[in-house]
């Protein structure tokens, strides 16, 4: 008759929770002791249960296994930085390889290092040069022709503003022809201040 296989989840059964790591522990303990012995291998296993009480199995000493640990672990870490390290300064070679390679290649456009260049190489500036010549002409015509359109609009935005300006009344000849008008009757009055007070004697 075989055993009935025990589903992997957490038993519910406080009981038979107990019961199952009890059993459980020692064979894992049994299975670790045979493993150090039949390939000397250094083991150290420990293990807490649901009531927190520690258990724990060494082949040699916990605490020599557990200083061991920490060696294998400074040794991975300070491996782990010299590499990220080495990575890091190959980057910077790479990168400051580049740097050297496009200000040389800046200095010969400028006409600078151009000693012991074959012919094909100062042929291959001279075209680099012309081309980047023609994207340059090209470039200023496009503002230069962008500027004229500019200019052109606001020419004719001024000859509209102009057009409307002239077909506005202008308020300063109104403003003299009522001047001259005052004028004009203030002239017309006698000179003793519109009234007359002389007196008409004699006979009618």
């Amino acid at each position: 008759m075989t055993r009935k296989r025990i589903q992997i989840k957490k038993i519910d059964n406080i009981s038979s929770r107990q019961v199952t790591f009890s059993k459980r522990r020692k064979g894992l303990f049994k299975k670790a002791q045979e493993l150090s012995t039949l390939c000397d291998a250094d083991i150290a296993l420990i293990v807490f249960s649901a009531t927190s009480k520690l258990f724990d199995y060494a082949s040699s000493s916990m605490q020599q296994v557990i200083e061991r640990l920490d060696r294998h672990s400074a040794m991975h870490r300070s491996d782990r930085s010299y590499m990220e390290l080495q990575i890091e300064n190959d980057s910077n070679d790479i990168l400051r390889k580049k740097v050297e390679d496009k200000s040389h290649e800046l200095r010969q456009l400028n006409g600078e290092d151009l000693q012991g260049l074959t012919l094909q190489e100062l042929q291959k500036i001279e075209e680099h040069l012309k081309r980047g010549l023609s994207n340059v002409s090209k470039l200023k015509d496009e503002k230069v022709m962008q500027e004229i359109s500019a200019l052109k609009r606001k020419g004719v935005e001024l000859m509209e503003e102009n057009q409307r300006l002239k077909k506005v009344p202008s308020l300063i000849p109104l403003h003299r022809q009522s001047s001259e008008s005052i004028i004009s009757n203030s002239s017309n009055l006698p000179e003793d201040g519109g009234s007359d007070t002389s007196l008409k004697l004699g006979l009618p």
